[in-house]
């Protein structure tokens, strides 16, 4: 018997981001997942290393390598939509998890255990509930931080389309920094360089 949940997810690489948006450059699922992947497992490692966190960075990056899995079959949502109304916003979670869930049947049964704990949390032990809700939370900073990288270099561009997407994405993160030091750090230190040349980037070491 063969089975159909990474020929499914290898079309990340099909859905576009930022539909309703004039792109200087077009940005896929799977390029958007791996950057959320790494920021968020830079995040734990911060976490783990500056403020004496026990977060596990590397299940961090498959959260996020997967984390938006669901859009291989929904679509990318354009954020305006999914978020005008609580009604709009609870329907939308309710298709997200009727998506997530047919693509877990898409697994052989006895691997499914594994990925619906990376897909939804699902078996963490309960002393551990509480770093897994933390860890997740790092991983949708990871994702706003994503999103505000994608602003920057689109503005880079001379894109001034992305310009309101900026401020209220920034403002987000700055909002989630007050309780997640992590996100901070990553502003702080890392994010100045986005949007450098490579000519830029090699004098700057």
């Amino acid at each position: 018997m063969t089975y159909n949940f990474f020929a499914t997810v290898s079309r990340m690489k099909y859905i576009d981001r930022w539909a309703l948006m004039r792109n200087a450059r077009e940005e896929n699922l799977s390029e958007h997942s791996l950057e959320v992947s790494m920021i968020a497992h830079a995040l734990c490692v911060i976490g783990n290393v500056r403020y004496g966190r026990h977060l596990d960075e590397k299940k961090a990056a498959l959260i996020g390598i997967y984390h938006d899995a669901s859009e291989i079959i929904t679509g990318d949502m354009p954020t305006p939509v999914k978020y005008y109304n609580d009604d709009i916003r609870t329907a939308y979670k309710a298709v997200e998890k009727i998506a997530e869930d047919k693509l877990l049947a898409k697994l052989p049964e006895d691997l499914r255990p594994a990925f619906t704990e990376i897909f939804k949390g699902n078996g963490v032990p309960e002393e551990e509930k509480g770093n897994e809700q933390y860890l997740r939370r790092l991983v949708k900073a990871a994702d706003k931080l994503s999103a505000l990288i994608k602003c920057i270099e689109e503005e880079g561009s001379g894109n001034t389309e992305f310009r309101t997407a900026k401020a209220s994405t920034l403002a987000a993160l700055e909002k989630m920094a007050e309780e997640l030091p992590e996100v901070g750090d990553f502003m702080r230190e890392f994010l100045p360089p986005y949007g450098h040349t490579l000519d830029e980037l090699e004098q700057g070491e």
